[in-house]
């Protein structure tokens, strides 16, 4: 996962997730992703590309927490003539992707530290990766 391009990988991912069938978009409209956002996302597979960076982050640098993903996955808040701040993206989003890749498998909770990748999140990821590099 280290030695393939992230815009790649969380592609092949995504495609992959939406065929796992614990993960789904679960509200009935779009919903922006956070205090920061002006409008919800435009793309119609954006859970599974977030599910997929976050799985890619969690491989690369777990164990992480909600409070963390959230910083990772902030942006600038537009705030019109004032100048733009960070702000964090929503939590509930990240805490329930969390939750959908945990009823999956591919993620487990240690305790006081946050979220990793199991081993068969691990060995998912790795075939991935192989798949992208071998394609090349």
């Amino acid at each position: 996962m280290h030695e393939v391009p992230a815009d790649e990988a969380i592609k092949r991912i995504a495609e992959e997730l939406k065929k796992m069938k614990n993960i789904k978009y679960p509200y009935p409209v779009p919903i922006k992703a956070g205090a920061y956002a002006e409008r919800p996302p435009i793309q119609d597979d954006f859970w599974y590309i977030r599910c997929a960076a976050i799985l890619r982050k969690l491989y690369l640098k777990g164990p992480l927490g909600t409070s963390r993903l959230r910083t990772m996955f902030g942006g600038k808040r537009r705030r019109g003539h004032k100048p733009p701040k960070f702000r964090k993206a929503g939590g509930k989003f990240i805490r329930t992707m969390l939750q959908q890749l945990e009823a999956e498998g591919l993620v487990k909770t240690v305790k006081g530290k946050g979220r990793i990748v199991t081993p068969k999140g691990q060995s998912f990821l790795d075939k991935i990766a192989s798949s992208i590099k071998g394609g090349k």
